[in-house]
């Protein structure tokens, strides 16, 4: 018997696979389809048909729609200098970028975080978080019902460090810059998003898995629109 003990101990160490921290990363990474960036919509055509959207149809959104909606937000739009989408004061990019994803094709049910200068999505957290967010969000049905959210914080030292008390003002500004852009983007995909500064910030901060520097400051649900079933 002891024999036998210790031939299924020693089968099963030599059957255990290691992996290297770099391999569970990979495990837990997205890489997102490349941005367009040509073509659709005129700029004139999508400021006219932006809308705040609160109520969404059933349907999938894809994984080029939800790339093309974080690139919009704060993509890279130059590699050698790293600009961004959204302008930034003196280029220090202290946004930071999740999804709370629940029907995005090809994406597994989860919360990830945007990776701008990679374009890839990195796992937060597996299962869908949805209905845990819109709780932190005063139970808004919007936040629940979406495809997807999409969280915009802030880590105010990034811009403080440089620009002090006045930085914080920075950050805001730089936010709304990269939640126009995504109403702009999903006007252009044909889908529909609204702004929420309404939630609990803690809330909202535990839901996500973010870091205890960075502030929630948006949340953009984001799905199909009712007139497109």
């Amino acid at each position: 018997m002891m024999t036998v003990g210790l031939t299924m101990v020693f089968s099963t160490l030599q059957t255990t696979e290691v992996r290297t921290p770099a391999e569970e990363r990979e495990e837990k990474s997205v890489q997102l389809p490349a941005p367009r960036k040509d073509g659709g919509r005129s700029i004139e055509e999508v400021l006219a048909a932006r809308r705040s959207v609160r109520e969404y149809a059933d349907g999938l959104l894809t994984l080029q729609e939800l790339s093309q909606l974080l690139w919009a937000a704060q993509g890279v739009t130059d590699d050698p200098t790293g600009f961004r989408t959204a302008p930034s004061a003196g280029a220090l990019y202290p946004l930071e970028v999740y999804v709370a994803a629940g029907e995005v094709a090809d994406l597994p049910a989860g919360v990830y975080r945007y990776l701008p200068a990679e374009h890839r999505l990195d796992r937060v957290a597996e299962g869908d978080r949805r209905r845990d967010l819109s709780g932190a969000a005063l139970n808004q049905s919007a936040v629940g019902d979406a495809a997807a959210v999409i969280a915009i914080a802030g880590v105010y030292e990034r811009t403080t460090g440089k620009y002090g008390e006045r930085g914080i003002r920075y950050v805001h500004m730089e936010a709304g810059h990269a939640a126009q852009n995504i109403y702009l983007q999903a006007a252009s995909l044909g889908l529909g998003t609204v702004s929420i500064g309404a939630f609990h910030d803690d809330d909202v901060g535990r839901v996500l898995g973010m870091n205890e520097d960075e502030h929630p400051l948006y949340l953009m649900p984001v799905g199909k629109t009712i007139r497109e079933r």
